[in-house]
């Protein structure tokens, strides 16, 4: 008798707490590459809250979920690249604050068609001969990428223009975030890219890393090599981790309206996010913070420090989150 009351004041308390949050939504959106992440602890989440929350997550693109969120249309906002110049301003215009968060770390893997024999590394000045802006209707064969290459079609895919990856490649492979050349196949669908590369022998594309190790039967990752090194680096766990992969290593985030974080379900949803995040993302494919970062992050969220550490430029190449997070604290 003893066990039951007991059974039927924790069940009380339980749905007590519960109570609150039954119905409510928390809206996400933004990129393809945070996705998984996102997704995967959102399922979480709602387990931990005997589905009394909804978490949904959108995909139209860092940019484009930047659209949604300066506007004041969802609680949080996936991004594969800090917040750029154009969305601070939107933000500010529509009075949004926002608390940025790193959740992982992701390399950014280059892929051709597993049939490709001859591409057994490429360097950052021959992606940027194949990417630079006035390549566009001029190199269209691999020879001209190196001569030792066959003369076949390069038949390239990559991420739409409202990607964050899309931002990010382009900085840090041409020097200028956009800046790329215009005759490729472009989808904010990664799967798409998938499929692209798979279909053609001279395909080559580029997304984030959780992505390849999903469909390695279909396609062959290839090595980058370093400015200043000799041999080409995979994207693989360790070398995303240690930075060893550059420039194509760079870190992953959620950012959160403020207003919304007032909200108590979505304060659960955000301190459940950094608590399993890294271990979630992990999961999915991707690489975890240190956990000295999501400490940090928890922190910034804790306090409401709103604003970016990269000071709103966008796309930033070769910088380690935990640093920026340990300056500013």
């Amino acid at each position: 008798m003893k066990r039951m009351s007991l059974w039927l004041s924790l069940t009380t308390i339980l749905l007590g707490s519960l109570a609150g949050f039954a119905g409510t939504l928390i809206k996400v959106d933004g990129s393809s590459t945070v996705f998984p992440i996102t997704e995967a602890v959102a399922e979480e989440f709602q387990k931990a809250e005997s589905g009394q929350v909804n978490v949904t997550v959108g995909i139209s693109g860092t940019g484009g979920g930047f659209k949604k969120f300066c506007a004041g249309e969802i609680d949080l906002s996936d991004a594969s690249r800090p917040i750029k110049p154009s969305e601070f301003a939107l933000c500010g215009k529509n009075a949004v604050d926002y608390i940025e968060l790193p959740v992982a770390y992701d390399g950014l893997a280059v892929v051709v068609n597993k049939a490709n024999t001859w591409v057994d590394q490429l360097t950052v000045a021959e992606l940027n001969k194949m990417w630079a802006p006035e390549a566009t209707g001029k190199v269209t064969k691999w020879n001209q990428i190196r001569t030792s290459f066959p003369n076949k079609p390069i038949v390239l895919f990559g991420p739409g223009t409202d990607s964050g990856t899309f931002d990010y490649f382009t900085e840090a492979i041409n020097g200028k975030s956009g800046a790329s050349r215009t005759d490729f196949t472009p989808s904010e669908d990664d799967n798409i890219l998938v499929q692209g590369v798979s279909s053609e022998i001279g395909g080559l594309g580029y997304f984030g890393v959780a992505y390849y190790e999903e469909n390695k039967d279909k396609l062959k990752v290839v090595p980058i090599v370093p400015e200043g090194a000799a041999k080409g680096v995979e994207p693989t766990y360790d070398n995303v981790k240690d930075a060893v992969y550059q420039p194509l290593s760079r870190p992953l985030f959620i950012y959160v309206n403020k207003a919304s974080a007032k909200k108590p379900e979505v304060k659960r949803f955000i301190e459940f996010y950094l608590k399993n995040g890294g271990q979630l993302a992990k999961e999915v494919g991707y690489i975890a913070l240190p956990d000295t970062a999501y400490d940090l992050a928890a922190k910034r969220f804790a306090k409401g420090v709103t604003g970016s550490v990269f000071g709103g430029h966008g796309a930033t190449v070769g910088v380690k989150i935990e640093d920026l997070l340990a300056k500013e604290k």
